[in-house]
């Protein structure tokens, strides 16, 4: 079970997604942990079983304990955290911003793992999410940590990939019932 396994379950109509989903895992720059953290978070935030069954294995081999398990913080706190702050950010009220959120975040502050991983984590996982907020802060926090674009869009492009993998494959295994 791998990203081979994968590639080869995209239909013939997601040809460019069996391509940039080999070009984004197979040829990222990114550090492994950093590579494999986004890959395992963003997996879990696309809430595909197929997807996630087929990746983790591999992001698992790929990661320490502590980082296995802090990809995994990150895709939590951030499906709490991309409804609230995506919700209050969409809100007409503004006052709402002015409220004490009242939410325990405690992981952010201690991840586990260097804080720029669990950021950049966080931040691909707030663009499988869509939450405008999170990713302005998240990527605030990479960029004064000396974080290159590149490196910031390198997360995107695969949250971007493992998502739209993640739509077309739940679609298909519904279509083919």
């Amino acid at each position: 079970m791998s990203l081979e396994t994968l590639k080869s379950a995209l239909p013939d109509y997601a040809k460019d997604l069996k391509l940039n989903l080999g070009s984004v895992i197979g040829n990222s720059e990114l550090p492994a942990q950093q590579l494999w953290g986004t890959v395992l978070a963003t997996a879990i935030a696309a809430r595909s079983p197929i997807v996630l069954r087929e990746l983790e294995p591999e992001a698992k081999a790929n990661l320490s304990p502590e980082a296995y398990t802090a990809a995994k913080s990150a895709a939590a706190i951030m499906a709490m955290n991309n409804v609230f702050y995506r919700t209050r950010h969409l809100l007409s009220d503004h006052e709402y911003g002015n409220l004490r959120a009242g939410l325990r975040m405690n992981v952010i502050g201690n991840p586990g793992v260097d804080k720029v991983d669990f950021e950049l984590w966080s931040f691909a996982v707030s663009a499988v999410n869509g939450c405008g907020m999170c990713l302005d802060s998240h990527e605030q926090v990479l960029r004064k940590a000396g974080i290159e674009r590149d490196t910031v869009q390198e997360a995107f492009k695969i949250a971007a990939v493992i998502q739209a993998v993640a739509t077309t494959l739940d679609a298909e295994a519904v279509l083919s019932e």
